[in-house]
């Protein structure tokens, strides 16, 4: 059996509670051209129903390489830009491999 070579990632930004709207909307622009990038196999953004500040995306890569091509699109760069000030701390990123 060939083992699984796809990255898994968990991506959590908090916003200031006075920019949660605006976050929720630039972070939603860059959902469905992500999608389109080669090598992303799955990229969902989620908001927390209990605490609306908390945003996480679970993303699945075909491999590290695709992950980090990623942080270099356009889309991306905007986005970071467009975010400026408006988090309540800098994003978490946490990489994991599949063990089984």
């Amino acid at each position: 059996m060939t083992p699984d070579t796809s990255l898994r990632v968990i991506a959590r930004a908090r916003a200031k509670t006075e920019h949660v709207a605006q976050v929720r909307n630039i972070l939603s622009a860059f959902v469905e051209p992500t999608r389109r990038e080669s090598g992303c196999l799955s990229y969902e953004l989620l908001q927390n129903g209990s605490d609306p500040a908390d945003f996480v995306f679970v993303e699945k890569w075909g491999n590290a390489a695709a992950e980090q091509a990623h942080f270099a699109t356009r889309h991306v760069s905007i986005a970071l830009q467009q975010l400026t000030g408006l988090l309540a701390a800098e994003p978490e990123i946490c990489r994991y491999t599949v063990l089984q």
